[in-house]
C-alpha cells in the first residue's frame, strides 16, 4: 500500500458532532474526576516498575506532507511493557493498588507498592479475585497486574474476541469465560458474578456506584500523555485526534494535557467507529448515551456502545470534536504503516491504533471539514497507536491483504 493510494481511498467519515468546550485552566469540578494529584501519583509509581521506557514518539513525516500539515506525531504503543498496547498502563495498576487499600483495610497499615507488585505479599492476597469484561486489552492488563501481586484472576469476553487475544490472557494466569453476546453483555455478566461471589471487578468504565477503580486505571494511562509532553521539540501539537471506546484513555489524555498547559492545550477530536460511537452519540445528546451494536467492528478494542461516565465528564468540557468512521482504510493504514512509507520507520499498529489517522486523512480530503477543524499547512497533529500487533495471526492476515 503506497502513500499515495492509502491518501487517496482511506475511508470516509460518516458522522460528526462538535461541541463548545470550556476554555482556561483545567476546572476545579474535574479534579474530583481526576485530580492532578492522581495522574502525578501513577507516572511515580509506574515509571520505576522494572521494564519501563517511555514508548517511541515517531514523526509521520511523509504523510504530513502528503496531507499538507505541518506535522503529524504518532505516539507508538506498541512495545509497552511486552504487551503490546497503553491498557498495560491501567488495569496492572489498578489491580496493585486495589490490593494495598484491601490490605490497609484489613491490617491498618498500606503496604509499599513496590511490595505487591514484586510479589512479596502474595500470600496475603491469593485468596482474593480480581474480575473483568475485556475486548482483549485490558484484560491481558489486569492478567499482568494479578500475576504480578498474586491475586486470583478471572476475566470475561464477548463472541468476538478472538482466540489469540483469550490465549494472550491465559497465558498470564487469568481463567477466562467466554459468553454469548457483545462487549456490554460481558461487562453485566462480570458484575453480576463479582457481585455473587465477593470477586473485585477492576473494570476501565465507570457507572453509578462504580468510580473508584476506573479513576486509577486512567490515571495509569496519563503515563503516555506525560511521555509525550516530555518528548515533543518545541510547540505542543495544534491537535489531538485519538480513538474512544468507552472513552477513558481519550479522557486520561485530555485531562494530563490541560492540567499540565491549560488553555495553551491543543484541539481534542475524539474517533469512534460508526458502528460504535458511543461517545459521538453522547456529545449530540448532551450526557452519557448508550448505543446498540449491531455488528462488530474491526476495530475490536473499541466495540462499546456505553459511555464511561468518568471519561464522559472531562470530554464533554475538554473535546470539540467527535468523528465516526467506515471500516475501509483501517487495514490499507495498517499495511502503510507497516511499510515505512508514511515515515518514521516500520510501525507495527493494530487495528484499534490506527482510527485516528484514518480520520485524519478523511478530514484533510473534505475540504470543508479540514477547514471546520482548523487543519491547515501550520497544524501539528498528535495521534495515538495504542496497540500493536496483539494477535500477530489477525495482523499477518491483514498485512498480507487478505480478511481478519
Amino acid at each position: 500500500m503506497t502513500l499515495s493510494r492509502t491518501i487517496a481511498g482511506c475511508g470516509r467519515i460518516t458522522d460528526r458532532a462538535a461541541t463548545s468546550p470550556s476554555t482556561g485552566s483545567f476546572p476545579a469540578e474535574l479534579e474530583a474526576v481526576l485530580s492532578s494529584t492522581m495522574t502525578a501519583a501513577a507516572q511515580r509509581e509506574i515509571t520505576t516498575w522494572p521494564g519501563y521506557e517511555p514508548t517511541p514518539l515517531r514523526s509521520l513525516n511523509h504523510l504530513a506532507e502528503g496531507l499538507q500539515l505541518a506535522e503529524v506525531l504518532y505516539k507508538d504503543e506498541s512495545p509497552r511493557f511486552g504487551l503490546g498496547s497503553f491498557k498495560a498502563l491501567g488495569g496492572s495498576y489498578a489491580v496493585v493498588c486495589l490490593m494495598a487499600d484491601l490490605l490497609e483495610a484489613q491490617k491498618g497499615e498500606r503496604p509499599p507498592l513496590a511490595a505487591l507488585r514484586s510479589g512479596a505479599l502474595a500470600r496475603a492476597v491469593e485468596n482474593i479475585t480480581v474480575v473483568t469484561a475485556t475486548d482483549g486489552n485490558h484484560g491481558r492488563s489486569v492478567a499482568w497486574g494479578a500475576q504480578m501481586v498474586g491475586c486470583a484472576c478471572r476475566i470475561y469476553i464477548h463472541a468476538e474476541v478472538s482466540k489469540g487475544r483469550q490465549e494472550a490472557m491465559e497465558a498470564l494466569g487469568a481463567e477466562v469465560v467466554r459468553i454469548d453476546g457483545d462487549y456490554d453483555a460481558s461487562l453485566r455478566r462480570c458484575a453480576e458474578e463479582a457481585a455473587a461471589n465477593g470477586w473485585y471487578v477492576v473494570s476501565d468504565t465507570s457507572y453509578e456506584g462504580y468510580m473508584d477503580l476506573p479513576r486509577n486505571v486512567m490515571a495509569g494511562y496519563s503515563v503516555m500523555a506525560a511521555e509525550v509532553l516530555d518528548q515533543i521539540e518545541g510547540p505542543p501539537p495544534s491537535h489531538v485526534f485519538i480513538q474512544a471506546g468507552v472513552g477513558g484513555v481519550a479522557a486520561a489524555v485530555c485531562a494530563t494535557f490541560w492540567q499540565r498547559l491549560g488553555a495553551a492545550r491543543p484541539r481534542f477530536v475524539i474517533v469512534e467507529p460508526a458502528t460504535a460511537a458511543c461517545i459521538l452519540a453522547s456529545a449530540r445528546a448532551g450526557r452519557p448515551a448508550t448505543v446498540p451494536i449491531e455488528a462488530e467492528t474491526i476495530m475490536a478494542g473499541l466495540s462499546c456502545g456505553e459511555a464511561s461516565l468518568l471519561a464522559w465528564d472531562i470530554l464533554s468540557r475538554g473535546a470539540q470534536d467527535f468523528l465516526a468512521i467506515e471500516e475501509q482504510g483501517v487495514e490499507s493504514m495498517m499495511r502503510l504503516l507497516a511499510s515505512g512509507e508514511a515515515g518514521g520507520g516500520t510501525i507495527e499498529a493494530g487495528e484499534s491504533a490506527v482510527p485516528g489517522l484514518v480520520a485524519l486523512v478523511a478530514a484533510c480530503r473534505d475540504q470543508d471539514l479540514r477547514r471546520s477543524l482548523g487543519l491547515d499547512d501550520t497544524s501539528r497533529v498528535l495521534v495515538f497507536g495504542c496497540e500493536g500487533a496483539t494477535d500477530p495471526a489477525i495482523y499477518q492476515q491483514i498485512l498480507a491483504g487478505n480478511d481478519a
